[in-house]
């Protein structure tokens, strides 16, 4: 009975994961869909761009971006995600009116 206890508290402590501590972030998320008419080189020049702008904008802490692969069908036609992330309000206010942003 005492090794049943030992070995279920092993268990748990192994279950137990480590809490990293973390920096509040702000995320932009932009969700695409794109018309019939886009062609995949329009596709290919939209993400291009956002892929550019940390390059052009150095109040991007990260960026991220990616395609639906769901098979749930919930996608209401949306077929990219990009997450900018921010450090601050303050940052992502000097990244919304930005030349690089709006092109």
């Amino acid at each position: 009975m005492q090794e049943e206890k030992k070995t279920a508290e092993r268990k748990q402590e192994g279950a137990k994961k480590e809490v990293k501590e973390t920096t509040k972030v702000l995320r932009h998320v932009v969700l695409f869909n794109f018309t019939d008419s886009a062609t995949d080189d329009n596709i290919k020049e939209i993400e291009q761009a956002f892929a550019g702008l940390p390059e052009r904008i150095p109040e991007i802490h990260d960026f991220e971006w990616g395609t639906n692969n769901s098979p749930e069908g919930l996608d209401k036609g949306l077929s990219h995600c990009f997450f900018v992330t921010f450090l601050s309000e303050e940052d992502r206010a000097i990244y919304l009116p930005h030349p690089a942003h709006l092109k």
